[in-house]
């Protein structure tokens, strides 16, 4: 499947999220008029937050999408993390409101409330989380294959939405057969604290993305994809560093090749570790390789052994773990 065929398959999917959040956010609210249920307003306020974070998603996926410019020679891709930002501010903002809404109805206003039709809520409320659960599995599905880190976060907001929804559904059938009415504000306090957890942990992962975080688990995925395809010429491989801009990745590197080679030789080891790694991680990859002739320090461990003018013998292949490609150990092993 085609770039274009990607970006339209990820946004159709993005619009059909919105809708379905609207839709649910209405059968929600209708369920918390029929059973006056605290758990389930909190609820219908996260969907509110779904359809929110679901049309920043839309917009998110139009503005990465955009080719690069004289502007933004490194594309469109970061306004993935400015949308996840705005989202975690929304989503802390409802989990403060729905807490000291909470607060205020118990302290005056519980004696007069009057649960209701629950086992109804407990059959739509259980609705919605089924149909959330596989539309978020869809989108996480969709969004790995095709790079979309919007669609995968709307795709893990669902699914945390939908293990919400079954706890809060648990609560009702416990309200239902036990009729102690202090079980609903109880649910709908610790719903709080898991809708501003989500907020904290969106803000963390947004900041991550705009200040150029370490992405660990994508470097040792790299390091250790790179050793395995290494040629016979990549004598050494360090101050391995990615940058992300959205569903796009920038490498930057420092590849040791022979000392006689010419710089067509070294350019042609330059395109085969930059084909290596869009095939790996898509076309979307973007390489900047500084290349660097060996020493004969190099010698104890090139595995060239046709080379016909080492210096040294060979004593043995050093992995390219994250330890020695990273550029921050390799510079910290420089000062030492």
């Amino acid at each position: 499947m085609d770039d274009s065929k990607k970006i339209k398959l990820n946004f159709n999917l993005q619009k059909l999220i919105c809708f379905v959040a609207i839709v649910f956010f209405l059968i929600k609210l209708i369920t918390w008029y029929m059973t006056s249920s605290l758990s389930i307003f909190s609820d219908a306020m996260e969907s509110l937050i779904n359809i929110i974070s679901g049309f920043i998603g839309l917009c998110s996926l139009y503005i990465s999408s955009l080719p690069k410019d004289q502007n933004h020679p490194y594309g469109h891709g970061k306004i993935e993390f400015i949308s996840t930002a705005i989202e975690g501010v929304l989503i802390f903002i409802v989990g403060i409101t729905i807490f000291i809404n909470t607060f205020v109805r118990v302290k005056h206003h519980m004696h007069e409330v009057l649960l209701s039709r629950l086992d109804y809520g407990v059959i739509l409320m259980s609705f919605t989380a089924i149909i959330n659960y596989f539309l978020g599995f869809l989108a996480c599905k969709i969004g790995h294959r095709n790079g979309a880190l919007t669609l995968i976060a709307s795709g893990k907001h669902l699914q945390i939405d939908t293990y919400s929804t079954f706890g809060i559904v648990v609560g009702l059938i416990l309200l239902n057969i036990t009729k102690w009415i202090w079980i609903d504000p109880i649910i709908s306090i610790i719903f709080s604290f898991v809708i501003l957890y989500t907020g904290l942990k969106l803000l963390r992962n947004a900041t991550a993305g705009i200040m150029d975080e370490s992405d660990k688990k994508l470097l040792k995925k790299l390091s250790f994809y790179l050793n395995e395809k290494r040629h016979v010429h990549w004598i050494d491989l360090h101050h391995l560093k990615v940058i992300k801009y959205g569903s796009a990745l920038h490498v930057d590197c420092h590849l040791t090749v022979p000392w006689f080679f010419n710089i067509k030789e070294a350019n042609q080891e330059v395109n085969k570790l930059t084909q290596l790694t869009k095939n790996e991680f898509g076309s979307k990859v973007e390489l900047s390789v500084h290349v660097e002739a060996c020493s004969n320090n190099h010698c104890i461990f090139c595995f060239n052994h046709s080379c016909k003018v080492r210096q040294n013998f060979f004593q043995k292949k050093i992995l390219w773990t994250l330890d020695k490609t990273s550029y921050y150990n390799n510079k910290n092993t420089k000062s030492s």
